[in-house]
């Protein structure tokens, strides 16, 4: 069932977020707010044109950039060509699983979470980097792979629940490494 993961990670984060992160931390507020967000606009989609897009994919778009507005140029362009290297990730996996989909061995949301996830670890350092790569580099692929598709008359749901679904897996993988990373640095 589309959107299961993601709906089950996105409220366990936003209980966190809410009730269980202290109460003086300046992002708490701020995070939960976003995440519910989030949340209620999954259920949101319109058309532009032959595209379809979701409502949560283009909060996440605003919200990354946004948030990266603010950086240094060269940090900017640096998020600007990780994002770039796993947006083309993103829509080449999307491009063999539709042309030649006889190598996905086991379900494509697990495979291409972690394919992301690892692209992502092994570009960037900082967790608030990895999470901005992540979620730009995967929205801007699924705005990519919905212009490719639509070549071949193949409309493709821009930010829909099977993108969320991917995006929570490796967000997940990418809090569970940081947190492996923070505890072996501890010891």
């Amino acid at each position: 069932m589309e959107g299961l993961l993601f709906y089950w990670i996105s409220w366990s984060i936003w209980i966190y977020l809410t009730f269980i992160l202290r109460k003086n931390h300046p992002l708490r507020w701020r995070m939960s707010a976003m995440m519910l967000m989030l949340i209620i606009l999954t259920s949101v989609h319109f058309s532009i044109g032959h595209f379809e897009l979701f409502g949560s994919g283009l909060f996440i778009l605003f919200i990354v950039y946004m948030s990266v507005s603010n950086e240094k140029k060269g940090l900017t362009f640096y998020f600007l060509v990780s994002s770039l290297i796993i947006s083309i990730a993103y829509s080449t996996f999307h491009l063999f699983e539709i042309f030649d989909p006889v190598w996905l061995f086991f379900d494509r949301g697990w495979m291409l979470g972690l394919i992301m996830g690892g692209l992502t670890l092994s570009l960037q350092k900082s967790f608030k980097w990895r999470f901005l790569t992540l979620l730009a580099g995967g929205m801007q692929g699924e705005i990519l792979t919905a212009f490719l598709l639509e070549r071949y008359s193949i409309i493709d749901p821009i930010g829909a629940l099977d993108f969320l679904d991917v995006s929570a897996i490796a967000s997940v993988f990418i809090i569970l490494w940081s947190a492996f990373e923070h505890v072996s640095a501890i010891y």
